[in-house]
């Protein structure tokens, strides 16, 4: 695919990804919640179950069956004890390796579905998806939606087509370093219409663990591991 002065240059993603602390502090308080009542069911039905063997008639003491009925209740609700600490301990391993796995991204470029870019030092790359061959119409706005650069190329059939753009205008304007957002159609020899996808790349700069999932910053805005398409290895 040609593009417009392909020099590469680091390229930084744009885009946010809305954050819900509040679901998580939720999830938290409705298995305390729930964890906190059956214990004190556990507990009640302990009381109970003690009180009423001490008290009984000895001459008339607790049907079998019923007894039996009580003791399975019992054994239920204890191993539904067990069952909340099991998942508790496995909800707490998967946030570790959640963590673990976000820590490993700082440092490195990764790939995301994005069709906004930061221009640095005159460059900003797209990387394009063209499912066929096909006439590609570019079209670049800045952040107040002015569109400042149109073209028309020629791409194949490729899933990370890059392009880069030098930041100079139709008529030759070179724009100032800034967030810039692209917009992709295509026709292919039939003219069909094609659908382009565009993803944007930028280096991960930290990590916020104290959401769950995890978010990784990248360019000042945030993204979870699962919106991640690729890492780009360095070239070095």
């Amino acid at each position: 695919m040609t593009t417009t002065n392909a020099a590469t240059a680091p390229s930084v993603v744009s885009g946010t990804t809305p954050t819900s602390s509040s679901s998580s502090s939720s999830n938290s308080s409705l298995s305390s919640t729930t964890g906190s009542t059956l214990a004190g069911n556990f507990q009640t039905f302990l009381t109970l179950l003690t009180t009423q063997l001490q008290n009984q008639n000895p001459l008339d003491p607790l049907d079998t069956n019923q007894f039996t009925q009580q003791l399975v209740q019992f054994a239920g609700v204890e191993q539904q004890l067990k069952t909340n600490d099991s998942l508790a301990q496995l909800v707490s391993l998967q946030q570790t390796t959640q963590a673990t796995q976000a820590l490993g991204f700082v440092g490195k470029t990764a790939v995301v579905d994005g069709t906004t870019a930061t221009m640095t030092n005159s460059s900003a790359t797209w990387h394009l998806s063209v499912p066929t061959s096909a006439t590609v119409d570019i079209s670049i706005a800045n952040s107040s939606g002015q569109t400042v650069f149109t073209g028309k190329y020629t791409a194949g059939a490729g899933s990370d087509i890059p392009f880069t753009w030098n930041g100079q205008g139709n008529d030759g304007t070179q724009w100032p370093d800034g967030k810039y957002t692209i917009s992709a159609t295509g026709k292919d020899i039939a003219n069909n219409n094609v659908g382009i996808a565009a993803q944007v790349q930028g280096t991960v700069s930290s990590v916020d663990l104290t959401q769950s999932p995890p978010l990784l910053t990248i360019d000042g805005n945030s993204y979870t591991v699962s919106q991640v398409k690729s890492i780009v290895g360095s070239s070095n």
